[in-house]
């Protein structure tokens, strides 16, 4: 894959080798290092592999890739689109919303690095940059696995919305170990996000990550809309430097319960406002065996089966 020096052909290039290797039954793309300059959203497919050799393999958005739209009218710079059994691997994924003007209709229709209607995705080694969208979307989709990468926001004043990793309707999935710092600049939103807007979020465990969420968002928000989120598991994260630690926020007036919902041995520090801020329909929430510092207050409403115990404040 050396040597495409016109974004066009490494496009074309690397979107024919993609589904060259689907049609074959599947095959491990390996990329070498290097900037690979793209003018199309990559489609990816089932049964294959993208895969670099760490960050020094960049797949970068060029001058002409906002003329090019994905497959549900957004600027994704990988999608997945319905394929199964997929793999992300291994590489820099560059939006490159400091030099293009991100602030398009249907911007926030998909995202960055875009996992969409699939099962069995995994996104793993991802550094991304530059975002105008969500960093890491998980949509619609199930049995997925986003672990050990690193996401961040360094512009100031001229997107909004900037996520980190964002789990939309999908369920059974792991988000560990997770690099994510959406406040370098001042344009970052939430680090992490399970958000039921069309269908439930459920059996979803986020663990062992390092979360800094943006100034205008939280840690982790639980976001609900007319559907529940249920069997979440928060376990051994640090969250810090936030407006505030985790919450509930409700996008609808017939918004669904959220419960079965466990927190615990998280680190929490140097928070603006509350370190756990759940209201609403409630059942089942167990917040036990968490530390703070600086990490403000906890709100918690009384509900069937909350359970609130061990947790501690240490500096």
């Amino acid at each position: 894959m050396d040597g495409y020096l016109d974004p066009q052909d490494t496009s074309t290039s690397l979107q024919q080798a993609i589904d060259t290797a689907s049609k074959s039954g599947g095959a491990i793309l390996q990329l070498p290092k290097g900037v690979f300059t793209l003018e199309r959203p990559l489609i990816l497919k089932s049964n294959v592999t993208l895969r670099g050799a760490g960050p020094a393999t960049v797949l970068k958005a060029g001058p002409e890739f906002l003329e090019f739209e994905g497959p549900f009218g957004g600027h994704p710079l990988i999608t997945t689109n319905g394929a199964q059994n997929v793999t992300i691997a291994q590489l820099t994924a560059d939006q490159n919303g400091d030099e293009l003007e991100g602030n398009l209709p249907g911007r926030l229709h998909e995202y960055l690095v875009d996992v969409r209607h699939s099962t069995n995705a995994v996104v793993e080694g991802v550094t991304t940059r530059n975002p105008y969208t969500y960093s890491i979307a998980v949509v619609a989709s199930s049995d997925f696995c986003v672990r050990n990468n690193n996401t961040s926001v360094t512009s100031s004043g001229r997107y909004d919305q900037l996520d980190g990793i964002h789990i939309t309707d999908s369920h059974h999935g792991l988000v560990e170990g997770n690099t994510v710092d959406q406040r370098q600049g001042t344009d970052g939103d939430d680090g992490l996000v399970a958000q039921a807007l069309g269908a439930p979020v459920h059996d979803v465990t986020y663990r062992n990550n390092d979360v800094r969420g943006g100034s205008h968002g939280s840690g982790l928000q639980l976001a609900v809309g007319t559907h529940e989120i249920y069997n979440i598991t928060v376990d051994g994260n640090r969250f810090w430097g936030s407006p505030d630690g985790i919450k509930t926020g409700y996008y609808d007036d017939g918004a669904a319960a959220v419960r079965d919902v466990a927190v615990k041995n998280n680190e929490f520090f140097n928070l603006q406002g509350p370190w756990l801020n759940f209201h609403g329909d409630l059942e089942n929430i167990v917040v036990t065996d968490n530390v703070t510092c600086h990490a403000g207050s906890i709100m918690l409403e009384d509900a069937p089966g909350n359970v609130l115990a061990n947790n501690g404040t240490r500096c």
